[in-house]
C-alpha cells in the first residue's frame, strides 16, 4: 500500500513478478522440474517421501500466489475501479489479500451503513482464512462488499484488512458491523472504526449456550425460556425483565 499516492492501491513494483499488458499467463503449475512428482518414483525412507511432497506443495503454492497476483492485475487493467491490495510473505506466499469489484464499491455507497464481516471459511489447500464483507440491500438480499484472504487471525492482520476496506470505500465507516466473538477482530475494529457500533452474530452466541449452560439441551423449558429472552428482547431493559 502506498500512502504517498492519491489512491490506495498496490504499486506494481511491489509485486515480485513481471506483468505486461499483452502477456498471456502460463499455466500456473510451472513448477521447477526437481519438485514435480513422476510415475514410478521411489524413496529411501518415508521421511524422504514426506519431504519431497512437502517441497512440491510449497512450490505449487508459490506458483498459485503468482497467478493470483497476475489475475488481480489483469482485473485492474480491465477496469480501473477494481480495487485490490496484496501482501506477500518473504517467501512470496500470500500473507494478506483484499479485493472488491466496481459493483461492490458502488452498492456500498447505498447499503454500507451496516455490514457483516465473516471469517468462518478456510481454503482447503493453503489454510488461508477467507473473509467476506457483506451488506443487505433494500430487498433484504445479501450483497458482497469485498473479499479477503489472511494467513493469521491476529489484530494486525484484521487492522490491515479493515484499513483496506475503508480505503476502498472512500473512508466511510459503517454505522454498525456484525462479527463473531473473535477478540482480535474486536480490537482491530476499535482501532480502525472507533465510532462504529460493533455487535456479535446471534447464531454465534446461541451456538455457545449448550457449552456454557449445563443441561440446556436436556431441559426443554430452559431452552424455550432462553429462546424467548433472546428473540423477544429488543432493549437491554426488556432483556433484564425477561
Amino acid at each position: 500500500m502506498d500512502d504517498s499516492t492519491s489512491e490506495c492501491q498496490l504499486n506494481q513494483s511491489e509485486v515480485d513478478f513481471e506483468f505486461e499488458s499483452n502477456e498471456v499467463p502460463e499455466p500456473f503449475y510451472d513448477v521447477d522440474e526437481q519438485f514435480v512428482p513422476k510415475v514410478g518414483m521411489t524413496f529411501n525412507t518415508l521421511e524422504d517421501a514426506a519431504k519431497f511432497y512437502k517441497d512440491y506443495s510449497k512450490a505449487v503454492e508459490l506458483e498459485d500466489a503468482k497467478e493470483f497476483g497476475i489475475y488481480l492485475l489483469r482485473m485492474k487493467e480491465k477496469n480501473q475501479n477494481f480495487f485490490f491490495e496484496l501482501k506477500l510473505e518473504n517467501d512470496q506466499s500470500i500473507k494478506l489479500a483484499f479485493w472488491a469489484d466496481t459493483r461492490s464499491r458502488t452498492v456500498c455507497e447505498y447499503f454500507g451503513d451496516v455490514i457483516s464481516f465473516d471469517t468462518n471459511y478456510n481454503t482447503n489447500r493453503y489454510n488461508l482464512v477467507f473473509g467476506s464483507f457483506v451488506g443487505v440491500n433494500h430487498h433484504g438480499q445479501s450483497i458482497l462488499l469485498g473479499c479477503a484472504l489472511t494467513k493469521n487471525k491476529d489484530i494486525q492482520s484484521f487492522k490491515w484488512l479493515f484499513e483496506c476496506w475503508l480505503c476502498c470505500m472512500g473512508g466511510n465507516t459503517p454505522k454498525g458491523i456484525l462479527t463473531d466473538q473473535c477478540v482480535s477482530m474486536q480490537r482491530a475494529i476499535e482501532a480502525c472504526m472507533p465510532t462504529t457500533i460493533h455487535r456479535w452474530y446471534i447464531w454465534h452466541i446461541m451456538k455457545k449456550i449448550p457449552s456454557k449452560l449445563n443441561g440446556y439441551k436436556r431441559n426443554l423449558e430452559i431452552e424455550q425460556d432462553m429462546s424467548h429472552v433472546v428473540w423477544n428482547s429488543h432493549t437491554k431493559e426488556s432483556f433484564d425483565r425477561n
